[in-house]
């Protein structure tokens, strides 16, 4: 039994039952970060900063909850705390009162969270122990993990790869065995890329569906959502996370310990699902398909992992729809930086005033092209953009149930990339290298679910990932699939063994 990269739902039976206790899986996984961390220059270099003592004593005050419960039968305890004892890497940004918040950059060294970011309040409040906290590049703006703060985050599958970003923390954390759980942001595709390349489930929750920080939590192609290795567990971390907050006012929906939660929101491990057969789970469904989603360049190994997948579902018997979608990449650009440049760009400026600190030649990057972008388009012709995008979304959804795509459509980015000229996709130069991952289309219609999980490896040995789209805010519908793609995908025998893919320590 492995207990670095056993699933947070089996954990949670093995310390009810004792078989397990929590103190055992945290030394487990700070062995593991201290054999195989490494360094900011050629290790994982997973995280920003470790918690292990305090969490050695919150793991024992989780093991004795447990002890306690089964000497007296009486379990009130643990249904008031649903992640007792598991362990929640946090990205950096999620701030955690009294430790830093920095988010990478240097303009922002030394400066301390005053409170918890809702998502780390709601996890600690759940029992969770928030042993480790996650790196980013600076201000979240990069699909690569590296930062003059903080180094270069790396790939545990292939360490001259990047986990991508802007999650690669918690992405390459989770892959290397270093939590259990993890937490990460998504504006672009920061949750689902990452997710992707290290093989593990990343979810994109509906607009306002996890409350975030203002003021840019009001930005709406933004969202926090969480991370792990299998869909149950994404499940079960997206339940505690998410429902409306007094800190963000443009937050929705019950919370975990809310009565008016819905039968699936009551048990979002969706056990109903997860017991199923594929044909089971999928029977009355009309699964969407789309290779490219118009002219993304999608790498030969990323699209043979996805046709092998379509294959087997059919094979399984799903009923799968091929539907037609005429975005371009250059379009999505220019619609998503029309948008960062009156919102996004504007704010990272204002967050740097005053300072002479010097940042990342991506940071720069990415404030010039938003900038010029907002320059040529105004708010509302941005708006008009949007609308288009997600008209065209609903218009190629109507008959189907959900939308299955490639998260990436290309098979890495180096772990030291900074692409200010773009990247070279299957034969085709693109001009900006976030052309290369197909997820920030579904950031323009935020409203919709997105949940990315693992199908296959590349033939550069990084995994390769395929997002489940669901309508507006219909979140079972995508875990529901989520499921059933899970069980495929270990039908198939594609994906190694957690632990055996290790190219450090």
């Amino acid at each position: 039994m492995n207990l670095k990269f056993l699933d947070a739902t089996a954990l949670l039976e093995k310390f009810r039952s004792g078989e397990v206790s929590p103190v055992e899986v945290l030394d487990a996984q700070i062995a593991q970060h201290d054999s195989v961390n490494g360094d900011r220059e050629t290790g994982i270099n997973a995280f920003t900063e470790v918690l292990f003592e305090e969490a050695r004593s919150q793991a024992q005050t989780a093991a004795d909850i447990y002890g306690k419960a089964r000497k007296t039968g009486d379990d009130t305890a643990l249904r008031h705390a649903p992640l007792l004892g598991l362990t929640v890497a946090t990205k950096e940004k999620h701030g955690l009162a009294g430790h830093t918040l920095e988010q990478g950059l240097l303009a922002h060294a030394g400066r301390v969270a005053k409170a918890d970011h809702p998502v780390v309040a709601r996890i600690r409040e759940a029992g969770g122990i928030v042993h480790a906290r996650a790196t980013s590049p600076e201000f979240s703006c990069a699909t690569v993990t590296h930062s003059p703060m903080w180094g270069i985050t790396r790939n545990p599958w292939n360490v001259t790869t990047s986990p991508g970003g802007s999650s690669g923390g918690s992405g390459a954390a989770l892959a290397a065995g270093m939590t259990t759980l993890a937490t990460g942001s998504d504006i672009a595709g920061s949750t689902r890329i990452p997710a992707a390349f290290t093989g593990n489930v990343g979810y994109k929750t509906p607009f306002g569906r996890v409350p975030g920080m203002p003021p840019l939590s009001a930005d709406w192609y933004r969202g926090d959502g969480p991370m792990a290795r299998t869909v149950a567990d994404t499940a079960l971390l997206s339940r505690i996370m998410s429902g409306c907050s007094s800190i963000d006012h443009g937050s929705w929906g019950p919370g975990w310990k809310d009565e008016a939660l819905s039968p699936f929101e009551k048990g979002l491990l969706g056990a109903n699902y997860r017991d199923q057969r594929p044909d089971e789970a999928l029977s009355g469904l009309t699964i969407g398909i789309s290779r490219n989603l118009g002219n993304y360049p999608v790498a030969p190994s990323v699209a043979a992992a996805f046709e092998t997948f379509v294959q087997a579902l059919t094979q399984a018997g799903a009923v799968v729809l091929e539907i037609e979608l005429s975005w371009t990449t250059e379009r999505m650009t220019e619609t998503t930086f029309s948008h960062f440049g009156h919102i996004l760009a504007p704010g990272m400026e204002a967050e740097m005033a005053g300072s002479d600190a010097p940042t990342a030649a991506y940071t720069d990057r990415f404030i010039r092209d938003a900038k010029e972008h907002a320059a040529n388009n105004s708010l509302v012709a941005s708006l008009g953009f949007d609308a288009r995008v997600q008209a065209e979304l609903a218009a190629a959804m109507a008959s189907v149930d959900v939308l299955l795509t490639p998260t990436n459509a290309v098979t890495h980015l180096d772990a030291a990339g900074e692409y200010l000229d773009g990247i070279d996709a299957d034969g085709k130069h693109l001009g900006h290298y976030w052309e290369a991952h197909m997820t920030s289309p579904f950031n323009v219609a935020n409203r919709c679910p997105v949940l990315s999980v693992p199908i296959g490896m590349s033939d550069v040995g990084v995994p390769v990932g395929m997002q489940i789209v669901g309508h507006p805010f219909e979140e079972e519908m995508v875990f529901r699939v989520g499921h059933a793609a899970e069980k495929v995908v270990d039908a198939l025998r594609v994906m190694p063994v957690w632990g055996s893919h290790m190219q450090v320590g």
